[in-house]
């Protein structure tokens, strides 16, 4: 893939997005957006819970966008059974650039709704979450909001979701890092397009390995848009993680993006600084005997510092060799795409 897709694409995202609501008729309430790439039998069950939620509350218009980023395990075959069936309009979008921003830009690009939600292959939304959306967007727009992210197996370890029973709002004094999860966002048409596209650097597949839901999330705030969390709107996360290995794993690569992400945002939102240094602090206090990152799952502190610096490093290294040799920006095509769509 290449190496980055600036925020400067904001300007051409916005004359893709309002072609293609100007050009698709009456606009739906709901755009379901899916990345995916070889996890077909996930995704096939997080397609179904989707349908169900649209058909639950069939008064509330919405389509679903499945961005297929690459895969070779025959997802695209059965998403073409599944969409010639399915009585949820959906559009197919292929998109071999490899990284989960890239195949996200993708889905928004081609969303028609005036929400946009943006929902993780592994999980399954709950049959109550599209009664909720509109809920919550009939009492304010303007925000970037995020649902209940509960485990879809209790075999799976306890990482990846947010449980709180409290609606918040994020601040300057909370790391935005888990805040909102990724694989259950919510925006409204007109924040996406004051933000623009997710920064390809970030995220799976690409060269800092996560955060692009949390970059974005700091984008969003330092443009004054507000960020919440709603204790509803709930996803089951069928992560699939159940050795500690594998959640160590996961955390550094998180910890990384974060590091990538505080140094790109050190003018426009010097509070994450803060919350590097006191994650340096709390490592030297658990060296001590204080508490470790996560005690239930033996996470420690240092390995949270170390990707810190690791992610910074990496992002400099990226903006010094994308000055040297930069990559052509791919231009968003107005053109309508091909699409599937059931009855």
């Amino acid at each position: 893939m290449g190496l980055v897709t600036p925020v400067t694409e904001k300007e051409n995202f916005e004359a893709a997005g309002v072609a293609s609501a100007a050009s698709s008729g009456a606009r739906p309430f709901a755009s379901f957006i899916v990345c995916t790439r070889d996890r077909v039998k996930l995704l096939v069950a997080c397609i179904r819970s989707i349908e169900t939620t649209c058909l639950a509350h069939p008064a509330i218009a919405s389509e679903l966008i499945v961005v297929d980023n690459g895969s070779t395990d025959g997802t695209h075959a059965e998403l073409r059974r599944i969409a010639a069936a399915s009585k949820v309009p959906m559009t197919l979008v292929p998109e071999p650039r490899q990284g989960l921003a890239v195949a996200r830009n993708a889905g928004m690009k081609r969303a028609r709704g005036r929400i946009f939600v943006f929902i993780d292959d592994d999980c399954v939304v709950d049959r109550a979450y599209l009664g909720d959306l509109q809920r919550h967007y009939a009492s304010g727009n303007g925000v970037i909001r995020g649902g209940r992210v509960e485990l879809g197996n209790p075999n799976d370890l306890p990482f990846t979701i947010k449980r709180s029973k409290a609606a918040a709002r994020l601040t300057p004094d909370v790391h935005p890092g888990g805040f909102v999860l990724g694989c259950n966002m919510t925006m409204d048409r007109e924040v996406a397009l004051r933000v623009g596209c997710f920064d390809e650097r970030f995220g799976v597949g690409a060269p800092l390995c996560s955060a692009e839901d949390t970059e974005y999330l700091v984008r969003a705030y330092a443009l004054g848009i507000p960020v919440e969390y709603v204790p509803d709107m709930t996803v089951f996360h069928h992560h699939g993680r159940r050795a500690r290995a594998a959640i160590e794993k996961l955390h550094r690569s998180y910890s990384l993006g974060n590091g990538a992400l505080c140094l790109k945002h050190l003018v426009k939102a010097p509070w994450l600084v803060k919350h590097f240094f006191w994650t340096v602090r709390s490592a030297c206090l658990e060296t001590l005997g204080g508490a470790r990152f996560d005690p239930a799952l033996r996470l420690s502190h240092w390995p949270v510092v170390a990707m810190n610096l690791l992610g910074a490093a990496r992002f400099v290294r990226l903006c010094i060799v994308s000055r040297a040799a930069p990559t052509a920006l791919q231009p968003i095509s107005e053109a309508t795409p091909k699409v599937e769509r059931g009855p």
